[in-house]
Parts: structure tokens; sequence; C-alpha cells
């Protein structure tokens, strides 16, 4: 390209966003993914924006889920990550879930239509060259060792946190004279979970299996890294007492068993992973067990006994940067201005916020490489509240990755009842979004 380009690293569900936006402003984009000539510890394709730990992009619901508020202003913003989820999704009850592969081929499929896009395989093995006057590094929690060396000397010592998997299991492999198909409370179709129930006696003798598990070694320099709590290992979680799952993820409420009379102790639930419903994943159960000990424990649960993984479980180590330091308001290095920030290394966490950032970096680029002023959405909405939590309104000293939360927003005006301020926000928040996009 001839012209002045945008350069984007790494094609994962930022830098696909943040690409998808900027092109479609008329930018010139180069779109950089080191995948397949470098791999990482835990992608299985070089596809774009492959879904590498649960395949939810969690609730779905505008009126009253700050997750489900964000999908809805990142579909009027032109997401292309939406469009894709939207047309790969498969049943989850209140959530949105996708099928991985077609979700990525969808996010390949757009990203190849735009004429103004190329895409160049291979690692940027370092910071990027001088010459690159505009940059968008979305390179993930997995940045490669190259590029996170060259950065942690920009910027000083980044932050890292260990995030889980949780193992995918064959369908025809649960036995369903014990497990049945039920959402809580009838969500959705009112069957698109696996439900494995389990006894007192059964729910605490999994527990002292999981307990006693080996679990994976820690090498000497991960030793003090910290878990994010919106992603504990099921271990860990057991670690803080023996009753936590039953209050947790196998809690058993919202459901009934039609094997057995009465109410389960406690229930594990699987989730479908792919468009033929021949893959499901277990809900809430990232570990950190070895692979020999993930199919000796998880055979324990009722239904699992003949179970077989089309993935186990595993734990890997995510990088992200201190933003609220670093970033100015449009995700620019304040020390490097020629170099913004998209996705889970600025400190947001999960699918959704991630491609948030993506869009909101893709957009901003494009303003200043034509001339215009970036306009910042107002905190009102979950994509305002979002970028200013991690370029300023989060404190520095303690930062860790985030996901939305309506914690985030600004007060409501007046006295609203507390059974209405979910709903109140999200009509708030969509009002603003819709001047916001008008505005540009």
């Amino acid at each position: 390209m001839s012209r002045p380009c945008l350069h984007v690293i790494g094609a994962g569900l930022a830098g696909s966003e943040a690409a998808w936006q900027a092109a479609r402003r008329g930018v010139a984009v180069v779109l950089h993914e080191m995948r397949p000539a470098r791999q990482t510890q835990v992608h299985q394709t070089d596809g774009f924006a492959e879904l590498v730990c649960s395949n939810s992009l969690r609730s779905d619901d505008a009126s009253a889920s700050a997750v489900g508020l964000l999908h809805e202003e990142m579909r009027r913003a032109g997401s292309v990550i939406m469009a894709a989820a939207d047309r790969a999704r498969v049943p989850a009850g209140g959530a949105l879930a996708v099928d991985r592969a077609a979700f990525s081929a969808a996010v390949e499929e757009a990203l190849a239509g735009l004429p103004n896009l190329c895409v160049e395989r291979g690692e940027v093995a370092g910071l990027p060259p001088e010459d690159w006057e505009h940059v968008i590094i979305a390179s993930g929690p997995l940045t490669s060792p190259a590029l996170s060396e060259a950065l942690r000397a920009l910027t000083g010592k980044a932050l890292a946190f260990f995030d889980a998997i949780a193992p995918i299991v064959y369908k025809d492999s649960i036995d369903f004279s014990t497990a049945w198909l039920q959402s809580r409370y009838d969500k959705g179709s009112g069957s698109d979970y696996i439900n494995c129930p389990l006894s007192r006696e059964q729910y605490y003798d999994f527990i002292d299996a999981l307990l006693a598990a080996e679990k994976t070694r820690f090498r000497d320099w991960e030793r003090d890294t910290p878990y994010f709590e919106g992603c504990l290992p099921v271990e860990v979680m057991a670690e803080r007492g023996r009753d936590t799952l039953a209050f947790g993820p196998m809690k058993p409420v919202g459901l009934t068993n039609p094997h057995r009379a009465g109410r389960p102790f406690a229930v594990v639930q699987l989730r479908q992973d792919n468009a033929l419903g021949t893959l499901y994943n277990m809900v809430g159960f990232q570990t950190k067990m070895t692979h020999g000990e993930q199919g000796r424990v998880f055979r324990r649960i009722p239904g699992l006994e003949q179970a077989r993984f089309a993935r186990l479980g595993g734990l890997h180590r995510n990088t992200f940067i201190n933003s609220p330091r670093l970033l100015d308001a449009t995700c620019r290095l304040k020390a490097q201005p020629r170099l913004r920030f998209a996705g889970q290394i600025t400190g947001v966490e999960g699918y959704v916020e991630s491609a948030a950032i993506g869009l909101l970096a893709g957009r901003f680029a494009a303003a200043e490489m034509s001339g215009e002023a970036a306009v910042l959405p107002p905190p009102t909405t979950a994509l305002g509240s979002l970028l200013g939590h991690i370029t300023g309104g989060a404190e520095a000293e303690t930062f860790q990755p985030m996901n939305i939360n309506f914690g985030l927003f600004p007060p409501l005006a007046g006295r609203v009842k507390k059974r209405e301020r979910k709903a109140a926000r999200c009509a708030r928040a969509l009002d603003d979004l819709a001047d916001w996009l008008a505005a540009q």
C-alpha cells in the first residue's frame, strides 16, 4: 500500500475488530498475524478471532445486563465480531454462545472482503519499525516473547495473571439416563444445557478427589503470578471452602431432574460448543489439573462416567499493561503516541470487552489519520465506561483485569427504584450512544 496505512498487530477479536472499523472508514490497513509461523500455548488454529477458552460471550440481555448492553452497543456501531457471533450462534439460554469454527470463519470472511485491507503472516518481533506511523497493538494476553520484552522495556514492568480453560466433552459420550437437557428457569429454548446431578455424598466425594488431584506445576518465574478472579480454576474455588462450588457454578437452582424427584444437591452444567451440537463444554470448570487427572476426576461426575474429551482444560499466563498509567484517552501510549493498544493487553477481561476496545481503537486511529478529532463515547454507555476505566478511571497502583459491569457507569440522575436501575442505565446508554454515533 503506497498511501499511509494503519498496522494492526494481532488478528484476535480486538485486532480483527480494530482492522474492520478502520478499513470501513477508508483507511488502508495491514493486519499482522504471527500464526501459523509462530504458535501460542493455547491456540489450535491459524484462524482470526479464535476463541481459546469458553465459547460464550455471556448474557445477551441488553435491558438488564452490562455485557448484554455492550453487545447491543457494538451491534449498533457495526461490529464485525458481533455480526459473526450472531451468525454463528448456538443455543445457550439467555447467553450468546457460538460455534467456534463458524465464528472464526465469519470474521475472516468479512475481513477478506475489504479491498483496502491486507494480511501479513509472520511475527512482529519487537517494537514496530519507526516508519510505521500508525500502529494498534492488539497482540492479546499471549503476546510473543520478543514483542513482550520490547513493550516491557518501553513501558516498565508488565503485569500478568493466570487464566484457565475448561474441558470440552463429546455429547454422545454423556449418559442421558442420568443427565438431562434444561436451561436454568427454562430460559432460551428451555433445553440449552446438559445437567449432571450430584447427591450430597457424590458432591463431597468429588470435592475430595478434586482437591487431592495432581495440579500443573508453576515454573519459578510464574510463582508470584495471581489468578484472575473472574476465571478461577475449579480447584482454587474448592480450596476456598468445600461448599463454594455448590453455591457457584454447581448451584442446582432453576432446574428439575426428570429422572428423580427432589432437587439435587449440586449440578454440573455443560453448554453447547458447536453448531452441530456434538461438543459441550463444562461451564465454570476451568482447571489446572494435569491431563491424566482430569479424566479420572471428571468421570466421577454422574453422567460423565464414560465421557470422551475433545479438549482437556489447561492454564496459561496472560499479560497486560498498566493502562491507566500508560495510555491516553484514545488508547495511545503516552510515551510514544504512534502506538495504540487494544484488547486484553489493555487490562479488560472477556471476549466482548476486548473486541469493544478494538472497535474504539480502530475508530480513533481512522479519525486521526483522516485529520479529524476523535470523539469519545459518553461515559454513560458501556463502551465509554469501559474505556474510561482503563484510561484513567481505575487506580493504577492496584490495576487488575476488569469485565464490564454497572459499577463502572456514572450514577443515574434523580431517584430510581432499585429494581428499575439496570433497565434505566441501559435505556440511558442506548439513547446517548445514538447521539455519539450520529456525531461521527
